[in-house]
Parts: structure tokens; C-alpha cells; sequence
């Protein structure tokens, strides 16, 4: 088989997913994990396509007074950081960039006003949830990116310190069937293990530890009712002071200081009023619902996971104007009768579904705002709000997930076409 071809690059920018991009001979872009602007390196093509190639790096000939580690600064102690060799100023510069680029280019809007970036409180130990892969022999350790392979860790830099001290005690036999492992501190330090198996019966489990257990099979929490095997099924999680019941099967900001910066957002930047009627799609356990409420007429919120259902419920127990519909967005919202003012959606990272998208521009909200943790899904989305009418009047990236490629953003719109 013949050796694929090398050559010396010069690194132009940073782009979403982690890789630097430069130039080929030819003209093709490159695109290259573990490198930074302003770099000369040596690199071996592992992947051509008619436009562009992806390459290992194999020397940095030049490296960037950005970087924090010698020789090929590949990261390669840890697939989860992508961004580990990076000094810290330089990775907020590439996120503000890469939501610049993606805006720019996708939702074609030539000058995004993208606000400075808020740094995370916190650039090491700030996870408050983790969630490993194990080796055939039981070891922890997270997937190489695009393949099936666990990387083997001893430690996580990223988790909270209650996790990374629990990590040394944990001990899985490697014929359990566990496949993953989900490990979340609450408050007071308290720990929920999720362990997931595609096998319906659950390990035989003996825990000497100060931890609730939950073991999930074949399906995920979508086709399987958690089953308790040590402790509680949910745990107590705070923000801005305010408790929440999260259970093990819902979603909780993994940054809870950068989860509280974003809520003061919310709160500093929404035109919010007791005459104000909120909608707020994947509304989650409440964790925005619970402030934006009390300052608002109407509250009505939308969420599909049944355990976040029940969640947000007993979270927002207190509010008699607070209304809550249980299921799929692209289900719920082209029957909702209402006319909000605001409009508040935190999809995942895949967007807002189509359907659902059609049905709020439909409502014609004269406010929109957009949480989002995928800037390439966002920027699709906010490309079809400008052609129905809305503008964007801010943009504010926060790193929520410091020494990896991924970034949070609040943006907000205003829909201009029915002023």
C-alpha cells in the first residue's frame, strides 16, 4: 500500500470541531487536529476529497507563541480535550471567531454583531458531569473522535473534584456488560452514577460508597424506566441559590457558574413585564423557567423528556401561571394557541426541527431568543428566521466548555417584518 503523501502547511484559521485549516500545493483546503494560526507544520494526508483533505500532524516546524506544549501537540493524553494545547486567550479568540465564520457564512449575515466572549469561572475542573466509555477490560476512558476506540484515563482535568476523586475507587468488571458510565456531582457533593448496558439485567453491584446508582438497559432512558440500584433516582442541583431536582435521566448545564452568567443574560437582556407572555421550547427541568417566570404574565413551556417533565414540575411547583406541555416541539407548536411576546428555545446540538422552526416563525413572537451549543446548527436556523423577518440584534458567546471546541451562545432577534 502506498504511504500517503506529506507535506508543510501553513495554518490560516481555526475551524468547528477542533482542527486548524491551511492550504494544499493545489489550492485544496487541509484540515488538521491540533494546531494553531500562524503555524508551519508537517503533516500527512490520511483522507482526500476532490475540494479538500484531512491530515495527522506530524511536526510543528513553526509553532505559535500560542501553544502550550512542545513536540506535535496533538492533545493526545485525552480525546475530550481538543484544545488542550492552547492557551487559554487563544482558544476564547478561536470560539469568538469560529461563531463569526459560521454566522458569516451560513446565515450569510456579512457583519454578526458577536459580543466579546464570557470566559468560564473556572478553566479546569468545571464539568459537573462526565460521562466515560469502558475499555474491554473495564478501564474508564473516553471515545476517539469518529471511531469506536476508548482511549483508557486516569484522570479528568474537566471534572468537578468530587468526580475526580470518586474515578480511583470506581472498579468494573469487564464482563458486567456496562458499557457507559455517567458520573454528576449535586450540591453538597453528592454523586449520581448512571450505568448504561445493552443488556435488560442489571449487574450485580456491591457499593461501599456515598453514591446513588441508577442503572438504565438496552434503549436508553428513552425506552427504559431507571432502575435504582443504590441511593435516589435524582439529585439536587443550584443555581443562583435555587435548588432543583434533576433526575437521572434529564439534562443539567455541565458549567453550573457559566449555566448562572447566562441566566443574568437572560434576565439583563429580555424585555420581560407582568403583561409579558413567555414561550420557552425544551424548557428542560426549568432551570430558565424558574427566573424568567416570576417576572413575566404567562409562562408556558414545552419539553419531551418525561423524567425533565416531571422535573420541571416539581421545580416550578409554586407559580400558577406557569403552563407545561409534555412532548416533541415539532408536535406541540403547530396546535399551541398562543401569541407570545418572547420566545426562548435551548434545543440540542442538532437545532431546532424544522417543523418546530416553521410553526414559531408562524407565531410571529416580536422577540426570539436562541441558546444554542452548536454555532453551524444555529447559524442554519437563524438563516431561515432573517428571510422570515427577523433581525439579529445581538450575539453573545460564552465558553461554556473551556479546553474543548465547543462553545454556548445566546443570541437574540427581533422580528422587524410585522413593526
Amino acid at each position: 500500500m502506498a504511504k500517503k503523501p506529506v507535506f508543510e502547511v501553513d495554518i490560516q484559521t481555526m475551524v468547528y470541531g477542533g482542527d486548524g485549516m491551511g492550504r494544499l500545493p493545489d489550492g485544496r483546503a487541509v484540515f488538521v487536529p491540533g494546531v494553531l494560526p500562524g503555524e508551519r507544520v508537517r503533516v500527512r494526508l490520511v483522507e482526500e476529497k476532490k475540494a479538500y483533505a484531512r491530515a495527522q500532524l506530524l511536526n510543528v516546524l513553526t509553532p505559535s507563541p500560542d501553544r502550550v506544549v512542545t513536540g506535535s501537540g496533538s492533545a493526545g493524553a485525552c480525546p475530550g480535550c481538543h484544545y488542550l494545547y492552547m492557551t487559554y486567550e487563544a482558544q476564547l479568540r478561536a470560539k469568538t471567531d469560529i461563531v463569526r465564520d459560521q454566522l458569516q457564512r451560513i446565515a450569510g449575515i456579512p457583519e454578526p454583531p458577536v459580543a466579546p466572549i464570557i470566559r468560564s469561572p473556572r478553566e479546569w475542573h468545571y464539568r459537573n458531569t462526565v460521562q466515560f466509555h469502558l475499555t474491554p477490560d473495564g478501564k474508564l476512558g473516553f471515545q476517539e473522535p469518529g471511531t469506536h476506540t476508548v482511549v483508557p484515563v486516569e484522570e479528568c482535568l474537566l471534572c468537578d473534584p468530587a468526580i475526580e476523586e470518586l474515578l480511583p475507587q470506581l472498579d468494573i468488571d469487564a464482563m458486567s456488560g456496562i458499557e457507559r458510565i455517567r458520573l454528576r456531582v449535586g450540591s453538597g457533593d453528592e454523586i449520581l452514577m448512571v450505568l448504561e448496558s445493552q443488556n435488560p439485567v442489571p449487574p450485580d453491584l456491591t457499593v461501599d460508597l456515598p453514591i446513588s446508582v441508577v442503572f438504565v438497559g438496552p434503549g436508553g432512558f428513552e425506552e427504559n424506566e431507571p432502575l435504582v440500584l443504590a441511593g435516589d433516582s435524582y439529585q439536587i442541583m443550584e443555581a443562583r441559590g435555587r435548588a432543583f431536582r434533576v433526575s437521572a435521566g434529564s439534562f443539567f448545564q455541565v458549567n453550573t457558574q457559566q449555566a448562572e452568567n447566562m441566566i443574568d443574560y437572560l434576565l439583563n437582556h429580555l424585555p420581560l413585564s407582568p403583561e409579558t407572555t413567555l414561550l420557552e421550547v425544551y424548557a428542560g427541568v426549568g432551570m430558565f423557567s424558574a427566573f424568567l417566570a416570576p417576572r413575566v404574565g404567562r409562562l408556558t413551556a414545552v419539553e419531551a423528556s418525561p423524567s425533565a417533565v416531571e422535573d420541571f414540575a416539581a421545580n416550578l411547583d409554586e407559580f400558577d401561571h406557569v403552563e407545561l406541555y409534555e412532548g416533541l416541539a415539532e408536535e406541540i407548536l403547530p396546535g399551541l394557541e398562543i401569541k407570545p411576546d418572547v420566545v426562548l428555545v435551548d434545543p440540542p446540538r442538532a437545532g431546532l426541527d424544522q417543523r418546530a422552526l416553521g410553526a414559531l416563525i408562524n407565531m410571529e413572537a416580536p422577540l426570539l431568543a436562541y441558546v444554542s451549543c452548536d454555532p453551524a446548527t444555529l447559524a442554519r436556523d437563524i438563516k431561515r428566521l432573517l428571510a422570515a423577518g427577523y433581525v439579529v440584534q445581538s450575539v453573545q458567546p460564552f465558553d461554556m466548555f473551556p479546553q474543548t471546541y465547543h462553545v454556548e451562545c445566546v443570541l437574540l432577534m427581533q422580528n422587524v417584518k410585522n413593526k
